[in-house]
């Protein structure tokens, strides 16, 4: 049977994935527009060399035989969220996040500074410079989206969605967390601790333990088994803390060490790695067993600040932004770049840390471009750029966080307020 003209151009589309993948971005651009492949054009993926080793197995030259045994088929596994070896040409399933709308707002009474939504996505949390944090249900700012509620509405009300806020820092609160198996909020401060709040009880307003550090604290990362917690810190020194005896340990290896202050930290979803992210331009991943600096992404962006660095959920990839205002996709099998995401800071440099990250299925990748104000985001396959979405604030924006569940994400700004952004489902009128 003859192949079909869709399977040639499959066959292509191959064989310049191939070549991105390899290095060859020239010539695989050159080949692209040839052959009409350009837009968009093929993304990174090495499934031509895996076709071809697993086909070396049916092959009757000798030769193939000898050498040794193929790669074993793996087609069947199927892995959550972005997985370039498998799913690399598969089109976008959820909504693209230019289609979010604001449908509620919170105000702080001094910048907001950070965000983070819980191992579920059923609660979010906000930190301010005011010193407060504020934890709200997410199905309750549903509830009011739905009941067509007004957005800042006064008195009292069922559906309020902030079930509670919490004071016991005394200076500008940089960080949140919330702990991945109990009900504790954890959060760091300029005021250089790190508070553990326990939000079962309602009545709750101040910390049930708190962890004394030296520096102002900037980034948290609690183990998933909830037992231990990495602090960054304006310092070059990552801690990791025993939550139930406060105990600290660092690696005992000088070289291991950034050179400059940690900006971000972040396990992988089963532990074996975690990774930093520092102002020295490095980004460095960790044995997540013990403790010891196993690999380093030196000048990660052209010797840029890194702002942020979180792992995919397979742990196969790691997604970095820098103070240049872009961000990079690093595949940690072969330690290098893969896809690079432009276009963000088309006006220079960012004067602010921001963090970038995927939506709630890896499908895109988001981040805040600081000059125009408006959330930029690209097809995370092969970094196609998707329309922008104003944000609304009135100043920089400096923390946006994704839900792990659902279309949603929450933004924070130096205009005081925190807007929760979701895609309303599609209504059909009759």
């Amino acid at each position: 049977m003859k192949p079909d003209i869709k399977d040639r151009e499959y066959m292509y589309r191959l064989i310049i994935g191939q070549l991105f993948y390899d290095g060859h971005q020239q010539i695989a651009v050159t080949l692209a527009n040839t052959l009409g492949c350009s837009a968009p054009a093929p993304p990174p993926s090495d499934k031509l060399y895996r076709l071809v080793t697993i086909a070396k197995q049916f092959v009757e030259d000798p030769d193939y035989k000898a050498e040794e045994k193929s790669t074993p088929m793996q087609f069947e596994t199927v892995s959550t969220g972005l997985d370039l070896e498998y799913d690399a040409d598969v089109q976008p399933v959820s909504p693209e996040p230019s289609q979010y709308e604001t449908i509620y707002l919170t105000v702080h009474k001094a910048p907001c500074r950070a965000a983070a939504f819980n191992s579920d996505g059923s609660l979010v949390a906000t930190g301010s410079a005011d010193c407060s944090i504020k934890i709200m249900d997410v199905e309750r700012i549903l509830a009011r989206e739905k009941e067509h509620r007004e957005m800042n509405e006064n008195g009292p009300d069922a559906h309020h969605p902030v079930i509670r806020t919490l004071y016991d820092h005394v200076d500008d609160v940089n960080t949140v967390l919330f702990h991945p198996r109990d009900a504790i909020l954890i959060s760091g401060s300029n005021d250089k601790t790190v508070k553990l709040f326990d939000f079962s009880k309602t009545a709750v307003k101040r910390a049930m333990k708190t962890l004394s550090e030296v520096y102002p604290v900037r980034a948290l990362s609690c183990h998933p088994g909830g037992e231990f917690l990495l602090v960054a810190t304006d310092h070059p020194t990552v801690r990791l803390y025993n939550i139930e005896t406060a105990q600290a340990y660092a690696s005992a290896n000088p070289d291991d060490q950034h050179r400059e202050s940690v900006t971000d930290v972040h396990y992988s979803e089963n532990a074996r790695l975690y990774v930093t992210a520092s102002k020295d331009g490095d980004v460095k991943i960790w044995d997540g067993v013990s403790n010891r600096c196993v690999e380093t992404f030196k000048r990660a962006h052209d010797g840029s600040a890194i702002c942020s660095a979180k792992f995919t959920k397979n742990g196969k990839y790691l997604l970095t932004s820098g103070m240049d205002s872009i961000v990079k996709l690093w595949e940690l099998s072969t330690n290098r770049c893969l896809i690079v995401y432009t276009g963000a800071g088309a006006t220079g440099a960012q004067d602010y840390a921001t963090s970038a990250s995927f939506n709630h299925n890896e499908d895109y990748v988001l981040f805040p471009d600081e000059k125009s104000g408006s959330m930029c985001s690209w097809d995370a396959r092969n970094s196609d750029r998707k329309r922008l979405l104003a944000l609304g604030h009135t100043s920089a924006c400096r923390t946006f966080v994704h839900s792990p569940s659902m279309p949603a994400f929450m933004t924070g700004s130096d205009d005081h307020r925190a807007r929760f952004w979701y895609r309303k489902p599609a209504t059909t009128d009759n």
